[in-house]
C-alpha cells in the first residue's frame, strides 16, 4: 500500500473512532449518583432573587438528593454563551469538597458541564427548592 493511501486509511480510522466515543456521551445518564448520607451541605443560588442559601438539614438533603438521583438526563445542544439561571446548585461531600455543580433551569432542564440536559418523563422538585427560599 502507498505510504498516502496508509495514513488516509489512520485518519479514517481515527475519526470513526472518535466519533464513536462522542456518540456514547449521548447515551442518557444519571448526573447525580452520591447518596444523601454522603452529602454534608447543597449551596444553592437563586439567580433570579440575587439570594443564596446553604442547606445543612439531613431530610432537606435526603429529599433534594434522592430526587435528582432518580432522574436520567439526556445530553442535549451546547450551553455556552447562555446566561442567566434559577438555581446554581453545589453539592458538597462529607469530606468538605465540592463533589459537583450544576445549574437547574426548569423542572426538567439542567445545564452541566457545558450542555443542557434534560428529562422529559421526571421532574425536579422545583417547587421544593423554591420553597427553601421562601423560609429565608
Amino acid at each position: 500500500m502507498k505510504k498516502r493511501t496508509k495514513i488516509l486509511l489512520l485518519i479514517l480510522i481515527a475519526i470513526i473512532l472518535f466519533g464513536g466515543v462522542y456518540a456514547t456521551t449521548y447515551i442518557p445518564k444519571k448526573i447525580i449518583t452520591i447518596k444523601p448520607s454522603k452529602v454534608s451541605k447543597i449551596e444553592i443560588f437563586d439567580g433570579n432573587r440575587g439570594e443564596k442559601l446553604t442547606v445543612t438539614d439531613s431530610k432537606e438533603i435526603d429529599h433534594i438528593i434522592s430526587n435528582l438521583t432518580k432522574i436520567t438526563f439526556n445530553k442535549g445542544k451546547l450551553s455556552v454563551g447562555y446566561l442567566g439561571y434559577k438555581f446554581r446548585v453545589t453539592i458538597y461531600g462529607n469530606n468538605g469538597k465540592e463533589h459537583k455543580e450544576l445549574i437547574i433551569n426548569s423542572k426538567n432542564k439542567i445545564r452541566y458541564k457545558g450542555f443542557f440536559y434534560s428529562d422529559k418523563s421526571n421532574s425536579i422538585d422545583y417547587d421544593y427548592i423554591n420553597a427553601l427560599f421562601k423560609n429565608l
